[in-house]
């Protein structure tokens, strides 16, 4: 009986943090091992819908690859773009869930104001 209580308060928790981080950044570590990042889109009484990250290379065309285009001697490498599918995740198979961590960027100093040398009108 305790058992059964534990899995059900753990099951709401996770449903509160989800409903909380709505449409942040997320990492989702599921019960199997395997963890992605997405953004929570929806959360449902048994499922959380995400839109789950993926990364896409950009593809050659067959008829450039022996006729690459060149700059400066330097071949132009492949571009790398990201994509967000919508995936629906169980409640029962996600263990764990953690908002990604985002560096905020140091504050740039104050730099005092210095006045300009005031010359007259017209520069001789």
């Amino acid at each position: 009986m305790n058992e059964d209580y534990n899995q059900y308060e753990d099951a709401r928790n996770l449903h509160d943090q989800c409903k909380k981080y709505r449409y942040y950044h997320v990492t989702l570590s599921m019960k199997d091992g395997s963890s992605l990042d997405g953004i929570i889109e929806d959360v449902g009484m048994d499922r959380v819908t995400v839109l789950a990250g993926e990364d896409v290379m950009e593809q050659e065309s067959e008829n450039e690859g022996y006729n690459r285009q060149f700059y400066d001697g330097y071949g132009r490498p492949r571009r790398r773009f990201r994509r967000f599918r919508r995936r629906d995740f169980p409640f029962a198979s996600l263990a764990a869930l953690a908002l990604l961590p985002y560096i905020t960027p140091y504050p740039y100093p104050y730099y005092p104001y210095y006045p300009q040398p005031y010359y007259p009108y017209p520069y001789y």
